[in-house]
């Protein structure tokens, strides 16, 4: 339904970082995600965790995507631990409902430290946002998204 193959979509901005296709500088990549730099940074370290298969967006996921969201959390973590982020209570992580993702692509946002987050910044990533939702500790709480439970 809102996933494709590897190849995705050929105007996806993100399918074409997955495949190699800009100058993108590529922080963390496996066989499943890749991790690079917002070029709008919401904050003084803001990452994106995308997906290599094409997945429109967090209302397209399934039941066998919890592993790959699991996964995307642990990357946005790793990362940031990477760039020195030491307090990882002071972060923010999720995505943005439909219609406000900028990029019909799944990507996790993996911003800190939160608390310095400007007011915009706090607009389209913090705790009153209506469209931003955090990957809490139930990682299968997704506000709107449809994600089912175990």
């Amino acid at each position: 339904m809102g996933t494709q193959d590897v190849s995705g979509s050929e105007q996806c901005p993100f399918c074409q970082i997955v495949n190699n296709q800009t100058d993108t500088e590529v922080l963390l990549s496996d066989d499943e995600l890749v991790c690079f730099r917002d070029i709008q940074p919401g904050a003084s370290h803001h990452y994106l965790v995308v997906t290599r298969r094409h997945i429109e967006n967090c209302k397209s996921l399934q039941r066998d995507d919890i592993p790959t969201v699991e996964r995307m959390v642990e990357m946005g973590r790793s990362v940031l631990e990477r760039n020195k982020v030491s307090d990882l209570a002071d972060i923010r992580m999720g995505f943005h409902l439909p219609p406000f993702s900028s990029v019909p692509h799944l990507h996790l946002h993996a911003l800190a430290p939160a608390s310095k987050m400007n007011f915009k910044s706090q607009l389209h990533y913090g705790p009153q946002s209506h469209w931003f939702i955090t990957v809490s500790g139930d990682l299968l709480t997704y506000g709107g998204c449809s994600v089912p439970a175990k």
